[in-house]
């Protein structure tokens, strides 16, 4: 059984930052890529960032240059640390995953279950 956990979540003012993190438990034999996704309301699901599990970065447009990304292999770790926050950016945040429970299946995707983002102007 996989788990991902997110926290970091929480209320900030324009111009503002926060950071989020996430942490994978249970059985894990591998992780790939890792990534965060945000829904805001009456929107889908948007990718914000993802790392792979060299270090490789990814970001969307909206955040380049505010958001940085970061994982920590050895603890099964991810983190988003988010500067310069807009209202644009309230959502609710996810913590993705993929990951191998052994050599010989898988990946498969595993979500969190989402933090909120609210950014006030």
């Amino acid at each position: 059984q996989v788990r991902l956990v997110e926290s970091g979540g929480g209320l900030v003012q324009a111009g503002g930052s926060l950071r989020l993190s996430c942490a994978a438990s249970g059985n894990i034999f591998s992780i790939n890529v890792m990534g965060w996704y945000r829904q805001a309301p009456g929107k889908e699901r948007e990718l914000v960032a993802e790392i792979t599990n060299d270090g490789t970065t990814n970001y969307a447009d909206s955040v380049k240059g505010r958001f940085t990304i970061s994982r920590d292999n050895a603890k099964n770790t991810m983190s988003l640390r988010m500067n310069s926050l807009k209202p644009e950016d309230t959502a609710v945040y996810y913590c993705k995953a993929l990951i191998k429970a052994d050599v010989y299946d898988g990946p498969y995707a595993y979500w969190g279950q989402g933090t909120q983002v609210t950014v006030s102007s």
